[in-house]
C-alpha cells in the first residue's frame, strides 16, 4: 500500500508540475519552491534546488512580471508565443526531476509525457487567449488570467494533498483538450485570415503561406 501511495504521489507531482508549467511556469516554480523550503513538501533530489532563495526570488519576480503582462490583451499573446520555447522544455524537466532517483528510462518516459502535457496546456491557454482577445473589453481577459493563476497554484496544492483526485481531473482535462483544440485551431486561423485581409488582403494564418505557394504552382 505504501509503495502504491508513493507511486501515486510521484505521478501526481510529475504530471502536475508539467501541466502547471504549460500555463504559468513561474507560478509553478514559486509554489513548489516555497512549499519545499517551508517543509510542506519533500522534494526529490533533482528538484531540491528549487528551494534555493535565489531560485524562489527569481521565480517570484518573473511571476509578478507575467502577472502584469498576462492581463494586457495582445501583450499576453506575444508573451505566450515567446514562452512556447520555455514552458514546454521546463515542464519536461520538472516531470523528469519529480520522478527522483528512478532508473533513467523512467525519467526519460516522464519527461516525454510531461513535455506533451505541458505543450497541451500551453496550447490550450494560448489558443484561448487569442479567442478572448477578439473581445473589445478587457475584463474577460483579466478574469481568465486570474483564473489561470489560481488554477496553477491550486492545482499544485491538490496534486500534493489529493493526488488521486488531481490525476482524475487531469484525465478530464486531457479529454477536454482533445475535443477543444481542433475547434480553437479553426478559430485562430479565422482570426489570422481576418487580420490578413485588413492589412492588404494577404492571409497571414499559419496555413496561409502554404496555400499561397500552392496557388502559384502551374
Amino acid at each position: 500500500m505504501d509503495q502504491l501511495q508513493h507511486i501515486t504521489n510521484t505521478l501526481a507531482l510529475s504530471m502536475g508540475s508539467a501541466w502547471a508549467s504549460g500555463i504559468n511556469l513561474y507560478a509553478t516554480l514559486m509554489t513548489i519552491g516555497i512549499m519545499g523550503a517551508t517543509g510542506n513538501l519533500t522534494l526529490p533530489p533533482d528538484l531540491q534546488i528549487l528551494t534555493n532563495p535565489l531560485i524562489i526570488g527569481a521565480a517570484t519576480l518573473m511571476f509578478i512580471v507575467e502577472f502584469v503582462a498576462d492581463k494586457m490583451p495582445g501583450v499576453d499573446t506575444g508573451w505566450d508565443a515567446i514562452h512556447t520555447f520555455i514552458r514546454i522544455p521546463a515542464g519536461a524537466l520538472l516531470a523528469a526531476g519529480a520522478v527522483g532517483d528512478a532508473n533513467p528510462a523512467m525519467m526519460v518516459a516522464a519527461g516525454i509525457v510531461g513535455g506533451s502535457i505541458a505543450g497541451s496546456s500551453h496550447a490550450l491557454k494560448s489558443g484561448t487567449r487569442v479567442m478572448i482577445n477578439t473581445s473589445p473589453e478587457p475584463f474577460s481577459n483579466w478574469l481568465l488570467s486570474l483564473s489561470e493563476d489560481i488554477s496553477v497554484i491550486g492545482g499544485i496544492w491538490l496534486a500534493l494533498h489529493n493526488p488521486l483526485l488531481f490525476l482524475a481531473l487531469l484525465l478530464v482535462f486531457i479529454l477536454l483538450m482533445i475535443w477543444l483544440l481542433p475547434k480553437l485551431w479553426k478559430f485562430i486561423k479565422t482570426v489570422f485570415q481576418s487580420i490578413g485581409r485588413l492589412f492588404g488582403g494577404k492571409d497571414i494564418s499559419p496555413a496561409g503561406d502554404k496555400e499561397e505557394t500552392k496557388s502559384q504552382i502551374p
